[in-house]
């Protein structure tokens, strides 16, 4: 009987001397931000709460974009008028020096991009996983984002079913500040 009681003790007594898992898991405090460079700063235009409506004016959704993870993720929630809603993830790569998005919706579907900053616009370009069963050919995405002079951010959705020859837009959407929060 001795021998099971001690047992625990003598385990506490030597794990009471290690730190505890808080003090394990905190950065000392002069150890550089992985996310502080310049090249993890592009996208931060698109941050914001923004209301969203196609060129002519109609709203097609709204949008709330934020930073997180020490401002290592470009988190996007989006709400579509027609009861779509999305999440994106937007990270830049170190390892491939290119902005990734990988983005899923309540209708089951997934989209991943990669890109990079282009004349001061986000191009992140993907394919879709199967061909069309049809044609054979696989789908190639690509969305440009473009903050504009007025504050507001478009983003013009494009897809190619010609391997890149010739694009069709999916998408077109101007991003402007929400002058009332999200619900």
């Amino acid at each position: 009987m001795r021998r099971v009681i001690l047992l625990p003790c003598l385990l506490a007594t030597a794990l009471a001397g290690l730190p505890g898992e808080a003090t394990a898991q905190q950065p000392p405090a002069n150890r550089h931000k992985p996310c502080s460079q310049a090249m993890h700063r592009q996208f931060d235009f698109w941050i914001g709460e923004w209301t969203v409506s196609d060129p002519d004016g109609k709203p097609v959704g709204r949008s709330r974009i934020e930073a997180a993870l020490d401002r290592c993720v470009i988190h996007e929630h989006w709400t579509g008028a027609g009861g779509s809603n999305g999440q994106s993830f937007n990270i830049y790569n170190t390892a491939t020096r290119q902005w990734e998005q990988f983005w899923v919706d309540n209708g089951g579907n997934r989209l991943h991009l990669k890109g990079e900053l282009v004349d001061g616009a986000m191009v992140l370009r993907g394919t879709q996983d199967v061909a069309n069963a049809k044609t054979g050919l696989t789908q190639h995405e690509r969305i440009t984002w473009t903050p504009n002079a007025d504050g507001s951010v478009r983003q013009r959705w494009e897809t190619s079913t010609d391997d890149g020859k010739t694009w069709t837009v999916a998408f077109d959407g101007i991003y402007r500040k929400a002058t009332t929060p999200a619900s």
